[in-house]
This record gives structure tokens, sequence and C-alpha cells, in this order.
């Protein structure tokens, strides 16, 4: 399995009007998940945060939410942000544009949200223009680090040296609270809220205003 753990400037100038990192004063980072909620995954990801007074964001699958609708509230009633990430996990190269839009859509009558992640990071230009244009006017979100946890080649501790080595500040770092993602998640997180707090970060989450 291919792929870049720290995004490189050039994949960001193909899609240039998507949010890659979120750079400012301070050190901050932004944590976010993928893929849930999950029954007994996302409760282990909320409550690790809560320890450190962390904020993160949550790009939640329409289904899932059904599925799950108190864990999404607990997500939101605990000060964390929310993202649309499809209804069911459609891969945006694959499937035509009116396909992909009515599925994000039918995730947005579960998700109140305007923030966006394409699953796997594959969307067409013509999605994203339709998708950023009024009256959706999504704010699509990307990354700046990927841990890895999806990727069950790797160790747990590769996956959590991903995430420590790329990230410095304003860094996206992406996590999926789903099962095939715990083994590695589940180790890297806690070693990551720890030594990035140790090291002066705060972990923010991603705002829906544009800016």
């Amino acid at each position: 399995m291919f792929y870049l753990v720290k995004t490189p400037w050039w994949m960001q100038r193909l899609y240039p009007s998507c949010t890659w990192n979120l750079q400012g004063p301070g050190k901050k980072v932004y944590l976010s998940f993928d893929d849930g909620p999950h029954p007994q995954i996302t409760p282990f990801v909320l409550d690790l945060l809560k320890q450190y007074g962390a904020k993160a964001s949550f790009f939640c699958i329409g289904k899932n939410v059904k599925a799950y609708p108190e864990i999404y509230k607990r997500i939101i009633d605990e000060g964390h942000a929310v993202g649309n990430h499809t209804q069911h996990h459609l891969n945006g190269w694959k499937n035509n544009n009116e396909d992909y839009l009515k599925d994000v859509e039918e995730a947005a009558g579960y998700i109140s949200s305007r923030l966006f992640r394409p699953p796997y990071g594959k969307i067409k230009r013509q999605q994203i223009a339709a998708l950023e244009k009024k009256p959706l006017a999504y704010k699509i979100i990307m990354w700046t680090v990927l841990s890895g946890d999806f990727d069950t080649n790797i160790s747990k501790e590769k996956c959590l040296s991903n995430v420590l080595e790329k990230t410095t500040n304003g860094s996206i770092i992406v996590f999926h609270d789903s099962e095939k993602a715990f083994e590695r998640m589940g180790y890297a997180l806690p070693v990551v809220l720890k030594k990035l707090t140790e090291n002066g970060y705060v972990f923010e989450k991603i705002s829906e205003v544009t800016s």
C-alpha cells in the first residue's frame, strides 16, 4: 500500500481550494478522526481527549451516525467538531458526480456541518466545485500528516513515529476511529497526546468558518 505520510507541496497544488494545514500563531495542531462513530472506539478516543483537554474533529460516515446517534451527540456535547465523510464512504474517483453528491447530501441529513473530507482523499475537481459552491458551501478538509493507522502492514510503533516525526505547527493529523485502525491508533494516540502536550502544543478543532 503506497501513501505519503507528509503531504507534499505539489499535492496541495492539485487541490488549492482545499484546506491542507492551519498554520497560525502559537503551537497548535489539529487531530482528526475518520470513519466513525464507533460504539467502543469513539468513546475510547473521547475519553483520552478529555484527559488532555484536547479538542478534535470527527469526519463521520452518515450510516454510522444513523446507527450510533448517541455517540455522535457525545462528540458534539464535548465540544468537538464534526464533518461529513459521505453516507457510505464513497471513493469520488470511482463514482460519478451525481451519485457522489447524492451520497454527501444523504449524509447531511445526519451530520450538521459544513466541513467535508473525501474518503481516501479521492475526489474529482468537478465534485470539489459542486461542494464548495453555494448553497452547499462546504469547507473541504484534507490533511498534513497521515498516521497510517489504517495500514495493517505497519507496526503500531511506525504509526506513532509517522505522527511525531512529521507534525509541526498547524498540522492536520489523520487517525481513524475504526476497528481496522484501532491496534495502531489505540497505541499511538495516547503517546501523541502526551508528547505533543509536553512540547507545548495545543489541540484544537477545525472551524467551519472559512478564513
